[in-house]
């Protein structure tokens, strides 16, 4: 029996021999072992099964452009429009206004109460100090005076008698009082006129006033026809030099004679005439000016 050599194998073909009795069975060789399997991706988080699209992220509304509300000019008609109301409201001297509170009623004094409707017309600050804080600002004729001066806003009383709105103005004397009103364009005033009449309608003639003003910011208008004010001569007042006369001392007599003191009878007006003067009008209803002009005569009996 002729001898058959095996023919060598390798590792991979090894066959798994299998014993039978009376046989030699060859088995088909072990089957290779496969490479490890590959590592398996995790899914991406947040990612979505095939077919869906991402939903859209919401995106915020477009702002809609909203004009701004064009600015409204202030006028001199506005002005009046706003002191007309307070009309019958109180008045004492020296009161303060509280400028930045839009429903205030009272009491004022003249030049609070022209202050006052000048800011809540045109958001300005005129004629007080500060002039930049509304909380804390104080009118005063002298600030009025002062400021219009520096900044040339000085109109003649006839041009601001037909001006609706504008301001006129009596400078403070000597004893630190003026006077300062609204004109109507018409001849007449709206202004807290005294203790005894509070805020009145009144009007500009026979009465002493140095000049009107034009606040800025503020638009006005003249009336075509011109208003006639005829201002009194010979108004007493502290001066300089003081004023002496038979005038003079006839007030001071009848001051005397009601129960004021203006001093001894020496026919000079100085400062003590015209306080006992002031203390006189602002228990009769004038203006407290300490200036003796025709209203202030009458009243005392002086011709």
């Amino acid at each position: 029996m002729a001898t058959t050599t095996p023919t060598p194998r390798t590792r991979s073909q090894a066959s798994r021999i299998v014993a039978t009795p009376g046989a030699r069975r060859i088995v088909t060789p072990l089957a290779t072992p496969s490479a490890a399997p590959a590592a398996v991706t995790p899914p991406t988080p947040n990612t979505l099964p095939v077919g869906l699209a991402p939903a859209t992220p919401p995106t915020a509304p477009t702002p809609i452009a909203i004009a701004a509300p064009m600015p409204t000019t202030a006028t001199g008609d506005r002005v009046l429009e706003i002191a007309q109301p307070h009309v019958g409201e109180k008045y004492i001297l020296g009161a303060r206004a509280p400028m930045a509170n839009s429903a205030w009623r009272g009491p004022w004094d003249c030049a609070e109460f022209v202050s006052w409707c000048v800011h809540q017309a045109a958001g300005v600050l005129y004629g007080t100090e500060p002039r930049n804080d509304p909380v804390r600002a104080d009118a005063y004729t002298g600030f009025w005076a002062t400021q219009a001066e520096a900044e040339g806003k000085t109109i003649t009383v006839a041009d601001a008698a037909r001006t609706p709105g504008a301001c006129v103005l009596r400078k403070p004397g000597a004893n630190g009082i003026g006077h300062i009103v609204f004109s109507d364009g018409a001849g007449g005033t709206i202004e807290a006129h005294s203790r005894s009449r509070g805020v009145v309608r009144d009007t500009l003639s026979g009465r002493r006033w140095d000049y009107g003003i034009l606040v800025p910011g503020i638009q006005y208008f003249a009336n075509e026809k011109s208003v006639a004010v005829k201002m009194p001569d010979g108004v007493l007042r502290v001066t300089e030099p003081l004023t002496r006369g038979p005038t003079v001392r006839k007030v001071q007599k009848a001051l005397v004679a009601r129960g004021y003191h203006p001093g001894s009878a020496d026919s000079v007006y100085g400062p003590q005439t015209a306080h006992a003067v002031q203390s006189f009008q602002a228990d009769h209803g004038l203006v407290p000016d300490g200036e003796a002009g025709p209203r202030t005569l009458k009243a005392l009996g002086v011709g």
